[in-house]
């Protein structure tokens, strides 16, 4: 069976250790267990090692997994905006068809190129 080939890796930053967020719902921040405060934990570390659009799918999936009140539970626990939860849920009911297959942006995101002043004596 062939291979598909291998996709350029770009250059991302990913979130170290630091940067895993602390579950901020109700039943994490009450006194005592609850019996999903592990299952946080592991969304959150599984969040720390992927890329933005992952993170934002990922969070989409379990907001639809969990139904009405979901976007708001999913952004106490991992601290992402309900906003962008929202977004991550219309690219998946649209079978992530507008999602760069080799980047992790859209063509001509970022800053434009500054064009150097040059000044004239």
């Amino acid at each position: 069976m062939r291979q598909p080939p291998v996709l350029a890796v770009m250059w991302r930053r990913p979130m170290t250790s630091v940067d895993v967020p602390v579950c901020q719902c109700p039943a994490c921040q009450g006194e005592g267990e609850h019996p999903d405060r592990a299952l946080h934990q592991q969304m959150n570390l599984l969040l720390s090692r992927l890329d933005e659009p992952q993170r934002r799918w990922y969070a989409a999936l379990e907001s639809n997994r969990l139904g009405y009140g979901g976007d708001r539970l999913v952004s106490q626990i991992t601290g992402l905006d309900e906003q962008t939860i929202r977004r991550g849920r219309q690219e998946l009911a649209g079978s992530l068809a507008d999602a760069p297959v080799t980047r992790l942006r859209r063509p001509g995101g970022g800053r434009l190129p500054v064009e150097k002043k040059i000044r004239l004596s």
